[in-house]
């Protein structure tokens, strides 16, 4: 396939409202231009150019790792912005080099990978000018008709304003993406003037051009509508995510997910998932997640680049950049923070935070507790309501915890410090030695009596008070 792929991003997109480029917005936890270069090296397209404009310093670092960069400084138009990445496909003498050129808009993500190569296939078999995707509509209000010939091809792209009435009529609309034949696509942009109201050179035509010079123009109809949906503004881009979670939340649900309700479900692209997992409402996953099968998440999680083994119970968590292993608990509402490690058979629990620590095999931090900073081994016991206090006010300090120990509750464990292998830690204790195996630490003063101190406590302010 000698195919290469534009991206048109460089618009303002002032209907967003935000400081924020449009293409720079994401969609489910990816920006709407990454969507779009995605599906572009997912058709079998090794080069990609973006043309940046508006805000570009927002823009590049999104794209610049496997796209070619072409600065649109000022905003003429798509014509304008397609011809200004001309000299990308220039071979060595100047020509532009043959093949097929799709043009894509940063700001339609949900063009899928085999749509794209369908337009590349149907170019190069019929050595067309152009081919344009469309897509048949109920109502047609507000797109660009398909005006075709007797002979199937595209005689022109009317748009609503202009339609007579027999035209708009049509309900075969232009849903704004092209495949062109590359060196036809640039002689003809040489030819496109900018006498129009908007004062702009417009890529739709290229098509009249192309049409005049007796070269074929077109159409390959999408069997999805929605490819053709473009983000201009927020209702726009609520719009666009509903349709990508309902598409990918399909793709796992018939690879042998469970969701009970998939509205209340979102998955990032590049989630995944293994069979028989049960994700519940609320749940959220992000990023680079994986979920090994029969697991439940949910309900009220989210999980950001987090990997979670086999048949763990995931439950009102929040976890991030955290390695979770098989036969794990978690929640609800437990907080796992970066660096935390669940090893298999771990807790942790109801209100429960970790953080950049390892929990070992077997071990339980089951309430209301904090772990930060700590190495714990096997098979130990963290009571209700303690802590590592891990941070002087300057510096993080570690705490290891050895295998088979019992911590009671509201322990203070002050770092930096060792538990040895055995050790029983009693309840209320604030521990700054480090404590030996097989020991009893304890840390308490010793509990006084006052006999009948109370009665006379509470006469002698209530005569104060009188």
């Amino acid at each position: 396939m000698n195919a290469k792929a534009l991206i048109l991003a460089a618009g303002a997109g002032t209907r967003m409202k935000s400081d924020k480029p449009k293409v720079a917005h994401e969609m489910l936890g990816k920006p709407l231009v990454r969507w779009v270069v995605d599906a572009s090296h997912q058709a079998g397209i090794a080069q990609v150019v973006t043309v940046v404009g508006h805000k570009w310093e927002q823009v590049n670092p999104l794209v610049s790792a496997d796209t070619t960069l072409v600065l649109q400084d000022r905003q003429l138009g798509t014509g304008h912005a397609v011809n200004v990445a001309r000299e990308v496909f220039e071979q060595l003498d100047g020509s532009v080099a043959p093949g097929s050129l799709v043009v894509l808009s940063g700001d339609s993500p949900l063009v899928r990978p085999e749509t794209i190569r369908a337009m590349i296939d149907l170019r190069e078999q019929t050595q067309a000018a152009m081919v344009v995707l469309t897509m048949k509509l109920e109502d047609p209000f507000g797109y660009g008709r398909i005006i075709r010939g007797g002979d199937g091809q595209v005689l022109r792209i009317v748009e609503q304003k202009d339609a007579t009435a027999t035209e708009a009529a049509v309900k075969e609309c232009n849903a704004g993406l092209y495949c062109f034949d590359t060196q036809a696509l640039f002689e003809a942009l040489s030819q496109v003037s900018n006498q129009n109201a908007q004062g702009e050179y417009y890529l739709t035509d290229v098509l009249e051009i192309c049409r005049t010079q007796g070269r074929a123009v077109i159409a390959h109809v999408t069997d999805d509508p929605t490819e053709a949906l473009g983000v201009n503004s927020r209702a726009q881009l609520a719009q666009a995510t509903k349709v990508m979670q309902r598409r990918i939340n399909r793709r796992h649900m018939d690879a042998g997910v469970t969701m009970w309700d998939p509205d209340q479900v979102w998955i990032g692209p590049d989630v995944r998932i293994d069979q028989d997992v049960e994700l519940l409402p609320q749940t959220y996953l992000r990023g680079k997640t994986i979920i090994g099968s029969g697991t439940v998440i949910g309900p009220n999680s989210r999980l950001t680049d987090t990997t979670v083994g086999r048949d763990c119970i995931i439950d009102e968590t929040v976890a991030q950049d955290a390695r979770i292993d098989d036969q794990v608990t978690c929640g609800p509402r437990a907080y796992l923070r970066p660096g935390t490690h669940m090893c298999t058979g771990s807790k942790a629990g109801t209100h429960v935070e970790i953080k950049k620590s390892t929990i070992g095999e077997g071990s339980k931090v089951p309430h209301l507790s904090y772990i930060g900073d700590t190495t714990m081994g096997t098979n130990v016991n963290i009571g209700a309501g303690s802590i590592t206090c891990n941070y002087d006010g300057v510096s993080k300090h570690k705490t290891v915890i050895g295998d088979d120990v019992f911590v009671g509750s509201d322990t203070m464990l002050v770092a930096p410090v060792s538990i040895g292998d055995g050790a029983i830690v009693g309840a209320a204790s604030c521990i700054t030695k480090d404590v030996a195996p097989d020991s009893l630490a304890l840390e308490r003063t010793e509990q006084r009596e006052f006999a009948h101190w109370a009665s006379r406590h509470m006469e002698k302010l209530k005569a104060q008070r009188d």
